[in-house]
């Protein structure tokens, strides 16, 4: 039964019972996480996770009390692969970085929950302190700033990919046939002279990878912590 004021992370489970389908939080949760897996945030109600399980809908309300909750609960989960790893702030800043990502693109509708309020499940507790503690050298003050920095640039580069593997699937066109059908129309467009900067830039730049776009943009960023660090 909810209890007011506590939070998912601190509310126990209903105690065991002989019940035909046996039931807990983390069956829930994977339950939930396949349905996401499959078809999108869309998919997933109490309801439907019920169905999944092959319960009543009434059973999940002892152990969740809404969508919210679930929703935190699967982040936290998609946190527990998300183990920053590394000697030094910035091979650790840069593991989180690539663990996240990583995570994000095993379950795509991870990129649509990240950001906003900070996450204060365990699995993305144990996460937070692996990250400060490498940071430990580090101006107090200057610690939260980088790990948002390193966030908000992850967020937007996932997003932007999600983004782009959901419209390849709309669309039925990948990267390289849609730059392809726009071919005729940005050559007529640079011909008349009025984008030179964009035009160079378009036909004679190395035309890189979604991995090593975002990797080059991370050492941009890292490369900018460590001059600031290097400042005071």
């Amino acid at each position: 039964m909810y209890r007011q004021g506590m939070l998912i992370w601190e509310r126990p489970e209903p105690p065991n019972r002989p019940v035909p389908a046996p039931l807990s939080r983390d069956r829930i949760v994977q339950a939930a996480i396949q349905l996401a897996d499959a078809d999108g945030l869309d998919a997933v109600s109490l309801r439907k996770v019920a169905t999944a399980l092959d319960v009543r809908p009434m059973r999940l309300y002892g152990y969740i009390a809404s969508k919210e909750e679930l929703l935190d609960l699967m982040v936290d989960a998609a946190h527990a692969g998300i183990r920053p790893v590394g000697d030094g702030w910035r091979e650790v800043l840069r593991s989180l970085a690539e663990a996240t990502r990583h995570a994000a693109h095993e379950h795509e509708w991870l990129a649509d929950l990240l950001g906003g309020r900070p996450q204060l499940g365990p699995h993305a507790l144990a996460s937070g302190e692996t990250v400060v503690a490498a940071l430990g050298d580090v101006d107090l003050d200057d610690v939260m700033p980088m790990v948002a920095a390193v966030n908000a640039y992850v967020i937007g580069a996932v997003r932007r990919e999600i983004a782009e593997r959901r419209a390849e699937r709309a669309t039925g066109m990948d990267e390289r046939r849609w730059q392809a059908s726009l071919g005729p129309y940005l050559e007529r467009t640079f011909a008349t002279g009025r984008f030179p900067a964009l035009a160079t830039v378009v036909r004679d730049a190395a035309h890189l990878d979604a991995d090593h776009t975002f990797r080059i943009g991370l050492d941009f960023l890292l490369d900018g912590i460590e001059a600031r660090i290097a400042r005071s």
